[in-house]
């Protein structure tokens, strides 16, 4: 054979070995391994607007640059479609994994199931992908019973023995809003079980996890029951629109409102006695977590398919103390 016959084999030999080929299970090796491969993942978030989402995205950049990997951020802008169109996107630029926090759980399904054909890993923060036939490589989200469970509890302790009805802000189309609630009313059913004057949850309404939503669910519930005493909401958003209606309606000293999620702006609402609790989640947990199993997965090693963070309480007393806030209000309160 030729010298450069032989030549023009051996480079087509390197040039196929080189390639980031699908593996005997689809999935691609790209990546993973060597930090200037220039990996890509792309991860789309529920809404960039939500401080939540936020500090994922960012983090998820940071914690994958440390490991060669550039990141593709989308906001699908509380839209399923958009978030569709971005995985396809991804799948076009042949993204090395795809990260999702679902904004509807089912919906989200055919979708990951077209990132499975193209045989790109799925990962999912927050809220899952209900959908079975559709494959998540792994998932990391909040315990969102053990969250509402807090939650109820906090709803208990601002009440007091008095008891007395309140209301229910909630988002049905997402599992981790579903699994609060239910944690939330557990909590509540059991304090019933032995008090003498009962927690009714007189109402329960949509708030769709913003503001807005939250603002008008909570003008609703003040509307059909002027007695209220109390009002949970799903998420951060929500109970500072709560918060917003209640002020309106010049019932702040009737109505006390427990949050979920421990932003920084619900944080303030609670130094300055605007809000009573907000559960703690840790995105910024969710996500070093989420770029630690990329890289297992695409090191070979095997990994738990999911993984649940436990929320703590968070309350005027944790306010105060809490190094990031300025409490120059609370310190004003406490002095008069």
């Amino acid at each position: 054979m030729k010298t450069w016959i032989r030549l023009l084999l051996a480079i087509a030999m390197v040039s196929l070995a080189g390639c980031g080929g699908p593996t005997n299970d689809g999935q691609r090796l790209t990546g993973g391994n060597d930090l200037d491969s220039g990996g890509t993942i792309g991860i789309s978030v529920q809404t960039l607007t939500n401080p939540f989402f936020k500090v994922i995205a960012d983090t998820v950049t940071e914690e994958a640059a440390q490991h060669g990997y550039e990141v593709l951020i989308r906001d699908a802008q509380q839209k399923i479609e958009n978030q569709k169109d971005q995985v396809d996107e991804f799948i076009v630029k042949e993204v090395d994994a795809i990260i999702l926090c679902p904004r509807d759980t089912k919906a989200i399904g055919p979708v990951i199931r077209t990132a499975n054909d193209a045989g790109i890993p799925v990962f999912t923060v927050d809220t899952v992908c209900e959908d079975p036939k559709a494959k998540v490589t792994f998932h990391v989200g909040t315990d969102n019973v053990q969250g509402g469970h807090v939650a109820g509890k906090a709803m208990i302790d601002s009440l007091g023995a008095a008891g007395g009805k309140i209301a229910l802000l909630d988002f049905k189309r997402v599992d981790s809003c579903l699994d609060r609630v239910k944690g939330f009313t557990a909590e509540i059913d059991k304090y019933n079980e032995t008090a003498a004057n009962k927690i009714k949850i007189a109402i329960q309404l949509n708030c769709n996890g913003d503001k807005e939503h939250g603002m008008s669910a909570a003008r609703e519930a003040m509307q059909a029951h002027s007695d209220l005493v109390g009002m949970f909401a799903i998420n951060d958003p929500g109970a500072l629109g709560a918060r917003a209606a209640v002020e309106a309606e010049g019932k702040e000293d009737e109505i006390v409102i427990v949050g979920f999620d421990g932003q920084p702006e619900a944080k303030e609402a609670i130094r300055d006695g605007k809000l009573f609790d907000s559960p703690a989640q840790f995105p910024d947990k969710m996500a070093v977590e989420v770029v630690a199993a990329i890289v297992r997965y695409f090191d070979g090693e095997e990994i738990e398919p999911h993984m649940l963070i436990k929320t703590t309480p968070y309350r005027k007393e944790d306010a105060i103390n809490d190094p990031n806030l300025s409490n120059a209000a609370a310190v004003e309160e406490t002095t008069e």
